[in-house]
């Protein structure tokens, strides 16, 4: 009894640890809403801790001030609004610094996710979110948390070569004006992917603090929409390593498996925390962000991933 005793403590720390780090990765997420939410912004405040980031999208066809309404009312109820600004949605610099001096002084914001925005053509003169960042608006008007966007894999319309440029050359803009960067990636589903793209980073100097993107938990057919829509390509794989039937399609896939993977790195690599995309259903997301954040999961050890507790009334 002894000797087995001392042959397992070993395993129980390391699994004690690699709880911890998952545990960790949640504490630090960050959560999407749309402007279409606003109606159940006041039910938040009871899913998430308070002052949890919680960005607000930017979609086309979207007015700004639709933006402002849903990042003042997350500040009233506790929560942290990180509005979306989407740089080829604006007609021009004043309608960027009207923007942002809004949701400073409405909502209080003092940080905000940069982005290109997917539109095809430009409203006004900024095609890049480098374009707007160099502006100068955001240190003007004392916004001085900037996340921008990061690809795991890839861009399917930029060459990666004007990626790492664009970032570099933000870096040291951001170097200069006493602004803080942080990474933002677009949802993976596929850990080592994640790994491989973080160290990368770091072996090039970067150092910017990164949340990992990944997809909340939503039925596979919907991960696999989505995943096509936004040029999700090499990850989709780890949807699609079992057979797919009809059963498997409307049940319910989370991040479990690549929060496991990456979370004995995430220290290492500077990543502090997820980013999940709720795809609609900010309820769950929010559960499983709370969930793993209390440690209210088991080690799976037969598919590499973690298993919640079962929630009264959840989904089974």
């Amino acid at each position: 009894m002894k000797l087995e005793h001392s042959v397992s403590e070993p395993a129980v720390s390391a699994n004690t640890s690699l709880r911890g780090a998952i545990a960790r990765l949640a504490r630090g997420a960050s959560i999407e809403t749309s402007t279409r939410n606003i109606a159940d912004v006041a039910g938040y405040a009871q899913l998430l801790a308070p002052g949890t980031d919680v960005h607000v999208t930017f979609l086309p066809g979207t007015p700004y001030h639709h933006v402002l309404s849903t990042a003042t009312r997350l500040r009233q109820v506790g929560l942290n609004p990180v509005p979306h600004l989407a740089a080829r949605r604006f007609a021009s610099a004043a309608a960027v610094a009207d923007f942002a001096a809004r949701l400073r002084d409405e909502a209080g914001v003092g940080r905000v996710l940069l982005i290109a925005g997917d539109s095809e053509t430009a409203a006004g003169p900024f095609e890049s979110s480098l374009q707007v960042l160099e502006t100068g608006v955001f240190e003007a008007c004392g916004i001085r948390s900037i996340g921008i966007a990061g690809y795991p894999e890839g861009h399917g319309r930029i060459p990666q070569r004007v990626l790492d440029d664009a970032l570099e050359r933000k870096i040291r803009y951001a170097e200069s004006s006493g602004i803080e960067l942080f990474v933002v990636s677009q949802f993976c589903f596929d850990g080592q992917l994640v790994v491989d793209w973080a160290t990368r980073l770091r072996e090039r100097g970067v150092t910017l603090p990164i949340r990992v993107g990944v997809a909340g938990p939503a039925s596979v057919r919907t991960l696999l929409a989505y995943a096509v829509r936004c040029g999700i390509g090499a990850s989709m794989k780890a949807l699609g390593s079992r057979p797919v039937s009809l059963t498997r399609l409307v049940a319910h896939h989370g991040p479990e498996q690549l929060a496991r993977t990456i979370a004995p790195r995430a220290a290492e690599l500077g990543i502090s925390g997820l980013h999940l995309f709720a795809f609609g259903n900010f309820d769950e997301s929010a559960h499983w962000i709370t969930d793993v954040a209390a440690g209210r999961f088991a080690l799976d050890e037969r598919d590499g991933g973690i298993v919640l507790h079962q929630r009264a009334g959840a989904r089974s």
